[in-house]
């Protein structure tokens, strides 16, 4: 049996708190950083010559380790609770002046036009992305070298236009 003394040291030993932990901790973020390293980031920038690198990381958001009032992220409400659901009485009546409104030749008032058209303009429509769709691929050439080959090749349909013959070498595009 070990004494106290004993006892003691060897929680001293396990539960050093002059250590430095294992992940170190920004202001305002918990747990490790999870920035990736170079070969694992997707996003890339054209380097030239069909090349391209690791695009630079984002900036820290400014309002780290700040507190934000709840007011700011979540859409309060603007009514009482229970006020969206309508009595089965309620519902037939408004379904009634509804059918007599679209019978009248939908003459309404000026506030049920206005509850439609903030329908129609709160719902957007969501484009639909062909399954079979795949990104371009990034050639690696930067803007200038671009503008360069777009320029030649301008100039080669112009040259064709006009008759005038010339070797193929003219229509390569500079190196930078």
């Amino acid at each position: 049996m070990k004494t106290f003394q004993e006892f003691n040291l060897i929680c001293e030993a396990i539960y050093d708190t002059d250590k430095p932990s294992d992940v170190p901790l920004e202001v305002g973020k918990i747990g490790k950083t999870r920035k990736k390293t170079a070969p694992e980031k997707r996003r890339v920038k054209a380097v030239g010559g069909g090349k391209t690198a690791p695009a630079k990381d984002y900036k820290p958001r400014k309002d780290i380790g700040k507190q934000r009032q709840a007011a700011t992220r979540v859409q309060q409400p603007e009514k009482k609770r229970g006020t969206a659901s309508l009595s089965p009485r309620e519902q037939q009546k408004k379904a009634a002046l509804e059918r007599r409104a679209a019978k009248s030749g939908g003459k309404s008032n000026k506030k049920e036009l206005e509850k439609k058209a903030t329908a129609l303009l709160s719902k957007r429509a969501k484009k639909k992305v062909d399954p079979n769709y795949k990104p371009q691929k990034a050639s690696g050439l930067t803007n200038k070298e671009r503008r360069q080959i777009r320029r030649q090749g301008s100039k080669l349909v112009r040259h064709l236009q006009k008759g005038i013959d010339k070797p193929a070498s003219v229509y390569k595009p500079k190196e930078v």
